[in-house]
């Protein structure tokens, strides 16, 4: 009997399929391996060739891999899956997670910020982190240097989980593989990639994500303008969650993102009852409908001029496909079903924040 993780994890390593069109996929077929199968077909609709389809002794490595490492995997759509993460849009289709997956499914709260953070921030986000886990709230964090380090020393006590870039058998930055550890044997340690895989800059956007999805609010302490903290904020704001930052002086540099996350709105905090006031206004578990991934319009076909309509709207700019919607006058499946074969040929780019572009 076949493994029922391979098909999934062959349709999510095969080339130009992300975490939207892989949903999009097995809403559409019902199943990996029917979605797979059906690859070149809609390739080829969208102008472009076949994409390379992972290989099943690759991906049967992997899963023997993983087990090796005393990790497991969590496939959208499991009942076990982090619900609060399932609801993004373009939630991971596979985690790879060490540790107590429980704390991923209890009230949750994400604290991020900079690297090169201050000791007087990095002694406070310790404070808050511990306080946030004396409450019953587990605090979620990257694993990076300063406020995340800080954050996870605070909260493992109480419970912490760390999201990392890089596969779940790396550890970065270097000096945190002791740390990286512990929150795997006392905490959760989550990962997307595949194991092995070096921390890249292009991953830490995903892993930024995967914080903000899986908490009710992000906490922003010290944080530059233009730092991965605020990119991590945003993700929080555009899901509907809460948004927190620590002021700090307008002479510190590393004070500016929070300053102004507060400007535009963002809940001041100067103590972890700031943060639970926020986290906790309601029983946010007891009217919290259940999450369906797999549900959706039936599938519709596109004809060569739904195509055209579409692709004439997109250029080098992100768009978002609700503007796609609305300029182009079609169903909004069937903008779906070409942004689907677009992507799958290699020509479309998808952004934060719902919008795409042509492939550059």
């Amino acid at each position: 009997m076949s493994d029922p993780r391979e098909a999934r994890l062959r349709l999510l390593r095969s080339a130009n399929v992300g975490p939207v069109t892989w949903r999009q996929l097995i809403v559409r077929y019902g199943s990996a391996e029917a979605a797979l199968e059906a690859l070149p077909m809609l390739a080829a609709r969208g102008g472009g060739r076949p994409p390379a389809i992972a290989d099943p002794g690759t991906v049967r490595r992997e899963i023997a891999r993983v087990e090796k490492l005393g990790a497991r995997y969590l496939f959208l759509g499991d009942d076990d899956y982090p619900p609060l993460l399932a609801e993004l849009d373009t939630a991971p289709p596979a985690l790879i997670v060490r540790g107590r997956i429980a704390l991923a499914t209890g009230d949750c709260a994400a604290m991020v910020g900079a690297r090169n953070a201050s000791a007087a921030a990095c002694r406070f986000a310790r404070q808050l982190a511990l306080g946030l886990g004396e409450a019953g709230v587990t605090v979620v964090s990257g694993l990076a240097r300063g406020i995340d380090t800080a954050a996870h020393i605070g909260a493992l006590a109480g419970g912490t989980i760390g999201v990392i870039a890089s596969g779940i058998d790396v550890a970065f930055p270097p000096e945190n593989a002791e740390l990286q550890e512990r929150v795997a044997r006392e905490g959760l340690l989550i990962a997307e990639q595949p194991p092995g895989t070096e921390p890249l800059a292009r991953f830490f956007p995903s892993r930024n994500r995967i914080i903000a999805g899986l908490a009710t609010g992000t906490v922003v302490v010290e944080a530059a303008p233009r730092s991965g903290s605020l990119i991590t904020a945003r993700i929080a704001a555009e899901a509907g969650r809460e948004v927190m930052a620590v002021p700090g002086s307008p002479l510190d540099p590393r004070a500016q993102g929070c300053n102004l996350l507060i400007r535009e709105g963002a809940t001041l905090v100067q103590s972890v009852d700031d943060i639970l006031e926020m986290l906790r206004p309601i029983d946010r578990r007891a009217v919290r409908a259940p999450v369906r991934p797999f549900e959706g319009p039936p599938p519709h076909d596109a004809s060569d001029a739904d195509r055209r309509a579409v692709t004439a709207l997109l250029g080098p700019v992100p768009v978002s496909v609700d503007e796609l919607i609305r300029q182009s006058g079609l169903a909004p499946a069937l903008v779906q079903t070409v942004l689907l074969e677009l992507e799958l040929a290699g020509r479309l780019e998808r952004h934060a924040g719902g919008r795409t572009s042509l492939a550059g």
